[in-house]
Parts: structure tokens; C-alpha cells; sequence
């Protein structure tokens, strides 16, 4: 029976009964409680237990931070309605400690609030705290101003990162403590760090946070998650594992017992569908495999934790970006059961009907909550703005240019200007840039540079006298996932020119740095003029008002504009961006008011037209690669003819990750992997996951790498995109084409290193979901020259 709420008298005696009791947690999971005073919630050998009781945990994940506070209740009682039983809450460190020291549990952050209104509601509470989340957050949740120690190592024993996880982890303890079920509150279990066996092995590290959250004041169970092929890597006994996966559930759980066993199975994240990253199509998720995993579990007793129950949004500049660096939309739909705008989907309800054949006894579903009102607004043209270049604040000095994390800036755009001397063409070149920036000559923009491409080059015109250099970079989300988490985002030095003719590389010195942290709509003591009739192509402010009868949900069209950032009220509601998928942004309707609603748009390239509307329906999968700034593949010519492979043999059946060592190691800036047939003899091929080995044998980094070259990738009918293959996600695939054609075998990926590398093996992980496009023969090819522009 379901009891989040027990008696004040029962409540003092399970405190009572706990005290002093042992908190160590072991793979082997301790004998089965007798009764419910010897541990409110506690691990047995078969179950959880609930005051004794068997319990099976049907969890979602429901992030708080991409909620509007207003509509918490709301999203809890769809949850419950669902027929789940307990809410899984992601905390995000750098959301609660934005400045070092200074805590804000408050508003949006007030966490306790929210766990509280969830124990109201009926539901229990599994606490993620951290310190590092990943959750397509900008850096996984870890703070930005750790990165101003250049060379500390995050998620490790490192003194400064040991010292500021403490704190926060402390603070934690502080807010959050009294609301774990051992003094009568919601909170089950609580999690240390996650999925470090993705990022290292670090026994001791684990080892040491688990000791910090006891020492802390947490009495609950702890435990560990880690992704199927990483379970052992950083593994202590004294956490409990869970296993992460979003098909397959047979093997994941087998996976799980080689280090578990005895003791209940969980999963926890099982995904119901993926996130979105710009430039890439939509992920809905396929619902009839979600089903019959989800099924799986629950005939069997296991538990898990559904990832994500409700997706919502990420609103302001909290959008992190996967790896190498594919930047994550604002919208979190994620193809979740319940919508981003808090609407019950067929996926809702066929969950709910699932679920509601695997009841406890006694408990029965609520109705769903009424959907909140949804509004158009008619569309209204910016009469103001502000262009960028008119309105700089005040500028430092630098004979170098830095990153933003030098100049104490978390996020926004930094403008960089130098003088150039009159002279030829040049070529301009920047170590790295990260993310995206534009060039201006004399105001007048002649190339960009991209981080998705790591096009850090472009041609500067002659000039017959001295001219004047911009480079406006944008920092998108920074890395959440993989070593790249050390994201330091600007305008990497040197920064050199080159006569196009020929001639010795110039470092450019003596710049002036522009800071626009994007902290409030508009910049201080900004100038608004009367917009002009046909907008330029520049970046700039755009100021406009939307009357709104009665407010109300809405959803902004945004396809008229370029690339940005937008506040409505004051309120950043996220980034837009004219490729997609995403064309619109959702605005919650207790943010609008009845008549004039201010919107500010930063459009860093220009809008077609300065107007905007809000409509009924989102639109969320509509690409448009054509108004694309920067081409993030360019076509190339495949020279493997006559080519001697470094290694070459057959993958096995099934879906197990397979690792293949070379003869001997071989060097190369270029990897290709041809791929010749499949283990069932469809025409399809397909990878969840790639990695190569150094003269350790331990993964390279994947910083560096973009696709050079892939024969065919399926990008109509589900993001199939060739960068799945190397972005550290399983649970998504590089798929060949199979919608409007069916291209046959050989498939060849080629893989941009980025500098030489020495290789000594492969890694490779099979699609997970279904058997078409498991590899069976193969060749790898390394080298330098392995395809032509």
C-alpha cells in the first residue's frame, strides 16, 4: 500500500528507529526487514520494501527546473495520474549555486517546495542531486566558474572540485534532509553523482562523495547508475546499483547481476523517447517498444524510473550540448508520455492502461487534471531595435583574447575587435572558437567560424588601409556529457592571419573585449531606433508587443527569425534557431498578462521579417538546413581504392559491445570503418556507438572528431544522423537511409580525428531496440588521406 503521507506518530517512531542504524548499502543487498520500524524504506534481497512491504518503484523523471513553479502541481498530478507511484527530482548544481557560495532555493530553485507538494500529491520521491547530472543541462549541472582553474579535473579527487562538492552537497543535506522518509518526508533514495563509468574509473572517488552525502546528514539508501557497458567501471559495493538503458531490458538486467547478485533490479533511466538537438530531426519515440519493455519490468517485479515522464522546457540559457558539440534545442519534449506543454499524449495513456493492470492492492489511478488554456496571439511587427555594433558597453582590454571564463561571464556573446593593417588577403585563423561566431570587416561580415564543423578558418579580404576586426561569438550550451564537460567557451588564442599568396602566420594582438552576458533582455543603457521597413542582415535587439486578451499557454512562431535568444516580460524563454526542428517556443500563460506583453528578440543574424505570433500547436519538427549559416558536413570524395585496411574481421551476433584490438597500432588523422554486410542480410547498417583506442587501450577523447564522410544516413524518418555514431549515447544510432531509398552494402563512415592520432583498436556498440543494421563484416582503413574535398 502507497503511504507517503504516514501518521505524525508513526513518523516518530520509524526517526526513532533508525537512529544510529548502519547506512552502508553493499552489492549484495542486506537481509529483508521484518518489520517497517526497523527502516522506513530499505534494500532486501529480492524488493524494496516500503514499511516492510515489498515495493515496486514505478518512477519518472520531472525536473523541476523545466517547470514553470505555477504549473508543478499540475505536471505532479498527471504523473500520478499516469499510474506512477514516485517522481525522480534532478538537481542541477550550477541552477542553486550561480555564484560560488551563494545559494538560491527559492522560485524556480526551490526544490523543497517541490519535493513537498509531490509527498501532497501521493507520490514518493528518488533525489538526484549531483553533483554532476548530465540531463542535456549545460555542463551536466556542474558550475561554470570551476572552469576559471585552467587545469583542474571535474568529476574527480581534485582538492578544488573535492572542496566546492562538499559545499554543495552540504547544502543539500541542509534543505533537503528533513524531507527524506526517515523523518517523515517524501524522499526514498537518493543517488551519488552519475553514470561515472561513462566518464572514468575512479573507485576512490565514488567512494569519497558517498562518504560526504552520509557525513552530510543522508540516511536513505544511496545508490549508482550507470549505462549497460559501463556498469563495472567505477563500481564500489557500498552503493547500490541501478542500470540505465532505453530497450533490451533482458540484457541491461543481465548486465546488472554480474555485480548485483541478489537484491531488486531497477533501471534507472528508461527512456521513452530522446532530446532534440538542432539541426537534427525530432525524436517522438517509438511507443509500441516502450511499451513492451515497460511491460517487461513490471511483470517480472523490477523497478525503474522512466526518463523522461514529462520533458517540459529548458528555459533561459541552460541548454547544454552533446558530444563532439551538437547544441541541445530549449524544448524538452523528449517524446514523453506527457507533452512539453503539460498535455496527455497517446503515449499518456496507453502508459496508464498499462499500468494500471499492475496495480498494489488497494491503489487505484486518478483522473488526469484538466489541460491548461491555450491562446493565440495575433501577430504584431517590432516597430524597435536596437543594433548590436551601436549599442557596446564599455570595453577591456586585452593583448590576447580570452575566454569567457576569464572574463567572469557564464553565457551570452563577447565581441572581439582588433585593427588589421592594410594589406592583401588573408587567411584568419583561430586555434578554436566555441561555438559560433561571425566575422565583420569595417562592420561588413565576410565569413563565419563553427564549432560543429570546427571550421575555425575563413578568408579576409584585401584592404587598402587599415580596417577594423570584429568576431561576435555566441556560447551555446556547454558540453554535458564525456570528458568535453571542460568547456571553456570564446575565442581560443592564437588568433593568426595568413597572406593568401603565402607567407609566415601573423598573431593578432591588442584587442578590445565587448561582454553581452545576455543577463537581461536588453544591454544597459541601450538605444532603441524605429526598425527599419526591410530588416538588415546583422545582429541586433528586437523589440515588439503582444496583446493578449486572457492569457494562456502559447506556443511563439519563430520562423521568421534567424538565430537567438528570447525574453518575454523579462523572462528568457530560450534559444531559437531557423534550422529546427523546433519553429516555435512554448511560453507558459502564467508569464503572459492580459494587453501589452513585452518580447525582446536577439537575433544574431537578422530576421526575414521582424514579426511574430503565437499560436495553438508547436511545431517541432520542421528542418530547414537551407538557412543553415555554417555547412556542417561538407560532401567529399572516398579514396579507400587500393588501400591496405589496418584491420579487418566480422562482429558478432547480438548486442553486446565488442571491443577489437589491431595487429599493430597505426597512425592517422582519418578513420574509416567500411562496413560490408549485416548478420541478418538486409541491406542496412547501423551503430549506437564508436569509440578508438590509444597505446593504452583506453578511449579517445572525442573533443576533436566530426564525420568526414558517410555514404548514407537516414534523416527524414528518424534522426539517423552519422554524428550519433560518436556521440557517447547508445540509446540513439547512426542509421544508412531506409525511407525514401534503400542504398545497399558496402557503408563507410569516415571519422575526422581532428590532428594524428596513434589508434590501437575499435569499440563497437550494435543497436540495442531491433536486429536490422547489426554489422557482421568490416574493414577499417586509417590514415591521412582517406577522402578528398
Amino acid at each position: 500500500m502507497h503511504r507517503p503521507l504516514p501518521s505524525l506518530r508513526l513518523a516518530m517512531i520509524l526517526i526513532a528507529a533508525v537512529q544510529g542504524a548502519p547506512t552502508t548499502q553493499a552489492a549484495e543487498a542486506p537481509a529483508e526487514a521484518e518489520s517497517e520500524t526497523e527502516a522506513p524504506f530499505a534494500i532486501g534481497q529480492d524488493h524494496f520494501l516500503l514499511h516492510g512491504e515489498p515495493y515496486q518503484i514505478r518512477c519518472g523523471e520531472l525536473h523541476f527546473a523545466r517547470v514553470p513553479r505555477e504549473y508543478w502541481r499540475h505536471r505532479l498530478q498527471l504523473c500520478k495520474a499516469m499510474g506512477l507511484n514516485t517522481v525522480c527530482a534532478y538537481m542541477f548544481w550550477n541552477f542553486h549555486e550561480r555564484t560560488p557560495g551563494e545559494f538560491t532555493w527559492s522560485g524556480a530553485a526551490d526544490v523543497a517546495e517541490f519535493c513537498r507538494m509531490a509527498q501532497e500529491e501521493g507520490l514518493w520521491v528518488i533525489l538526484r542531486p549531483g553533483p554532476y547530472a548530465c540531463a542535456e543541462w549545460t555542463m551536466g549541472g556542474l558550475p561554470w566558474w570551476l572552469l576559471k582553474h585552467d587545469d583542474i579535473r571535474l568529476r574527480s579527487t581534485d582538492p578544488r572540485y573535492i572542496e566546492a562538492s562538499t559545499r554543495y552537497l552540504n547544502e543539500v543535506a541542509r534543505v533537503l534532509g528533513p524531507l527524506q522518509i526517515t523523518q517523515g518526508g517524501p524522499i526514498l533514495m537518493v543517488q551519488v553523482e552519475n553514470e561515472l563509468g561513462f566518464y572514468s574509473d575512479d573507485p576512490e572517488y565514488m567512494r569519497m562523495l558517498r562518504q560526504i552525502m552520509l557525513d552530510a546528514g543522508f540516511d536513505v539508501p544511496l545508490f549508482s547508475c550507470n549505462p549497460v557497458w559501463h556498469l563495472e567501471r567505477s563500481h564500489i559495493p557500498e552503493l547500490f546499483p541501478v542500470v540505465n538503458f532505453g530497450s533490451d531490458p533482458a540484457g541491461g538486467f543481465e548486465a546488472l547481476r554480474r555485480i548485483l547478485p541478489r537484491g531488486p533490479l531497477m533501471c534507472g533511466e528508461f527512456y521513452s523517447g530522446w532530446f532534440n538537438t538542432w539541426g537534427n530531426p525530432h525524436h517522438p519515440g517509438d511507443t509500441g517498444p516502450y511499451l513492451r519493455d515497460l511491460e517487461y519490468m513490471l511483470e517480472r517485479g523490477a523497478s525503474f524510473s522512466i526518463y523522461m515522464a514529462h520533458g517540459g522546457t529548458t528555459f533561459g540559457l541552460w541548454a547544454g550540448a552533446d558530444r563532439p558539440f551538437k547544441p541541445d534545442t530549449s524544448s524538452y519534449d523528449y517524446g514523453a508520455p506527457i507533452s512539453e506543454a503539460g498535455w496527455v499524449t497517446d503515449k499518456f495513456r496507453q502508459t496508464r492502461e498499462l499500468f494500471s493492470r499492475y496495480l498494489q492492492e488497494g491503489e487505484t489511478l486518478p483522473d488526469p487534471p484538466p489541460p491548461h488554456p491555450v491562446i493565440e496571439i495575433p501577430e504584431a511587427r517590432s516597430t524597435e531595435w536596437a543594433p548590436l555594433f551601436e549599442n557596446l558597453p564599455a570595453p577591456r582590454r586585452d593583448e590576447s583574447p580570452g575566454t569567457f571564463e576569464s572574463y567572469d561571464q557564464a553565457n551570452g556573446c563577447i565581441l572581439y575587435r582588433t585593427t588589421l593593417p592594410a594589406g592583401p588577403a588573408v587567411a584568419l585563423e583561430a586555434q578554436e572558437v566555441k561555438d559560433a561566431a561571425w566575422i565583420f570587416l569595417d562592420g561588413e561580415q565576410v565569413g563565419v567560424f563553427d564549432r560543429r564543423s570546427r571550421l575555425f578558418s575563413a578568408k579576409v579580404p584585401a584592404r587598402e588601409s587599415e580596417a577594423t576586426l570584429d568576431i561576435l561569438v555566441e556560447a551555446m550550451g556547454r558540453v554535458n556529457f564525456g570528458e568535453e564537460v571542460h568547456d571553456r567557451k570564446g575565442l581560443h588564442p592564437p588568433v593568426t592571419m595568413t597572406p593568401q599568396g603565402g607567407g609566415e602566420p601573423q598573431t593578432l594582438t591588442g584587442w578590445q573585449v565587448y561582454n553581452f552576458p545576455l543577463e537581461t533582455p536588453l544591454p544597459a543603457d541601450a538605444t532603441l531606433q524605429p526598425a527599419p521597413a526591410t530588416p538588415p542582415k546583422a545582429p541586433g535587439f528586437w523589440q515588439l508587443s503582444l496583446h493578449v486578451d486572457e492569457p494562456g499557454d502559447t506556443f511563439l512562431d519563430v520562423r521568421n527569425w534567424g538565430k537567438g535568444v528570447a525574453w518575454v516580460n523579462g523572462r528568457c524563454i530560450g534559444r531559437f534557431w531557423n534550422i529546427g526542428p523546433t519553429q516555435t517556443m512554448y511560453v507558459p500563460g502564467p508569464w503572459l498578462r492580459a494587453g501589452a506583453n513585452e518580447v525582446v528578440m536577439l537575433d544574431l543574424i537578422g530576421p526575414q521579417s521582424p514579426t511574430l505570433a503565437g499560436l495553438k500547436e508547436p511545431i517541432m519538427d520542421q528542418l530547414r538546413p537551407e538557412l543553415d549559416f555554417a555547412a556542417i558536413r561538407k560532401p567529399r570524395e572516398l579514396l579507400l581504392a587500393g588501400k591496405e585496411p589496418a584491420h579487418q574481421g566480422a562482429f558478432a551476433p547480438g548486442t553486446s559491445m565488442q571491443t577489437v584490438n589491431f595487429q599493430s597500432a597505426s597512425q592517422g588523422r582519418f578513420v574509416a570503418l567500411e562496413m560490408l554486410n549485416a548478420h541478418n542480410d538486409q541491406p542496412y547498417a547501423a551503430i549506437a556507438e564508436l569509440d578508438l583506442m590509444d597505446e593504452a587501450g583506453n578511449p579517445i577523447p572525442h573533443n576533436l572528431w566530426t564525420i568526414a564522410y558517410v555514404s548514407s544516413e537516414e534523416r527524414t524518418q528518424e534522426d539517423g544522423t552519422a554524428e550519433n555514431a560518436i556521440d557517447g549515447q547508445t540509446s540513439n544510432i547512426w542509421h544508412s537511409q531506409w525511407s525514401a531509398a534503400q542504398p545497399g552494402y558496402p557503408h563507410t563512415l569516415v571519422i575526422d580525428l581532428g590532428e594524428i592520432t596513434t589508434i590501437t583498436g575499435i569499440r563497437y556498440v550494435p543497436r540495442t531496440d531491433r536486429e536490422n543494421g547489426r554489422i557482421k563484416d568490416y574493414r577499417i582503413f586509417v590514415g591521412n588521406d582517406l577522402v578528398a574535398e
